[in-house]
């Protein structure tokens, strides 16, 4: 298994798909059967024009990828940049002996029933169950009905690793694009399935750090919160607090009990988030252990809170706070915790690095922040991504889209 990634931030897109082909063929030595590429919205107008081209470079590779408001790769001085803002074209080719490589475009208009078969699901892909093929994944933002389509694969595909992100096209708004094949896409969501010899591990950094203790909720409604109780570590919500209190006043008492750099923290918009425990049977909770949701409002008449996820009584949750050091903080601890558990063999090939577009330069105040971190414990591996709408990666057991996340996936061969 051989992989190779390319950057060019060349403002002219002929000399860019040269530059990029070059080095990352150059690069591989290999016969390449499969590539991913991801171009800038620097480029929106061209997006039509990028198949042809790379396809004239690379006739019969397979190429998979979408539009980002930035692109991660390895520049011809082989360093790592994150590039926003500006233009940028990444391209990442990759030799991958004993490995099925199967692209795929899906409509979201014609995904099917989620209270069918799993089977139809596979034929959607392409793939037999029985593969659990490794799943990446590009969707528009507005008609791949994204969070149907990965609790649909979940469905099918359980034991399959499933990353990616929303196409996006930066902070200023603009169009999108998504590639497959031969073909350039405006709506629902392309990607790539791989089977066979290829495991794909994940790291999800949703950049937060818990608050105060858990919660049981008791009462709720589609995504608001209206009761909670004291969680007392026994696992069991009848043995908890016997009173249930307003989400609103808890929240209120907690933000008051911190100290004063996470009180202030707390009072600025976007800091505050609410965490959902996915793991129902452990009963003390760590980082790491919530699905990170957006607090979108209170309701002060009622006590209650809304967030961006349904929920429901019985379930667990907990407030975080974000910012550049938690974010950081979070990253490192994930990275610290996969090389403890990682195989040493075989060792990683390759990246992919999907970003939330709130991240990187704006959130850290320097560019390069996540992919340097990254290098740090996962090295010499050739890293490759975008700036995302929206990030996909697993929690527990089930694959989420999220949001001011960074998603890792490294890429090695099963035996």
């Amino acid at each position: 298994m051989k992989w190779a990634s390319a950057l060019s931030t060349r403002p002219f897109l002929e000399a860019a798909v040269e530059e990029v082909t070059v080095q990352a063929q150059a690069t591989l030595q290999a016969e390449a059967n499969l590539g991913f590429i991801f171009i800038s919205s620097a480029f929106a107008s061209e997006y039509s024009r990028l198949l042809p081209l790379l396809q004239e470079k690379l006739p019969g590779v397979p190429l998979v990828g979408c539009s980002g408001g930035g692109v991660i790769g390895v520049t011809s001085r082989d360093k790592v940049l994150e590039v926003e803002g500006e233009p940028a074209l990444g391209l990442t080719l990759a030799y991958l002996p004993d490995v099925q490589v199967k692209p795929f475009h899906i409509i979201g208009d014609e995904l099917p029933d989620l209270d069918g078969s799993p089977q139809a699901w596979a034929e959607l892909i392409g793939v037999a169950i029985a593969d659990q093929p490794q799943l990446v994944l590009f969707a528009d933002p507005f008609s791949a009905r994204i969070n149907d389509l990965l609790q649909g694969l979940d469905y099918a595909y359980p034991a399959a690793a499933k990353i990616g992100g929303l196409a996006s096209s930066g902070m200023m708004g603009g169009s999108s694009g998504l590639f497959c094949d031969n073909r350039f896409y405006r709506e629902g969501t392309v990607g790539v399935a791989l089977s066979g010899n290829i495991a794909i591990d994940t790291i999800v950094a949703q950049g937060c750090r818990p608050i105060g203790q858990p919660y049981w909720v008791t009462e709720g409604e589609r995504h608001i919160i209206l009761a909670l109780k004291e969680d007392d570590g026994s696992g069991d919500v009848t043995v908890s607090c016997p009173v249930s209190r307003s989400p609103l006043e808890l929240l209120q008492g907690l933000i008051q009990s911190l100290d004063e750099d996470d009180r202030q923290l707390a009072t600025q918009e976007n800091r505050i988030f609410v965490g959902i425990a996915q793991n129902e049977f452990k009963q003390t909770l760590d980082q790491g252990d919530f699905l990170i949701r957006t607090l979108m409002g209170v309701d002060p008449r009622l006590g209650a809170i809304a967030i961006g996820d349904r929920i429901r009584p019985g379930q667990r949750i907990q407030f975080h706070l974000r910012d550049s050091e938690t974010s950081a903080d979070d990253l490192e601890m994930l990275l610290e915790r996969y090389q403890q558990t990682v195989p040493s063999n075989p060792s990683p090939a390759a990246a992919l690095m999907f970003a939330c577009l709130g991240r990187g330069e704006a959130l850290y105040g320097e560019p390069n922040f996540d992919s340097q971190l990254f290098h740090e414990y996962v090295n010499s591996v050739p890293v490759s991504g975008f700036f995302c709408n929206g990030e996909i990666g697993p929690v527990g057991s089930s694959t989420f889209l999220h949001g001011y996340t960074s998603v890792f996936g490294i890429c090695r061969a099963k035996e």
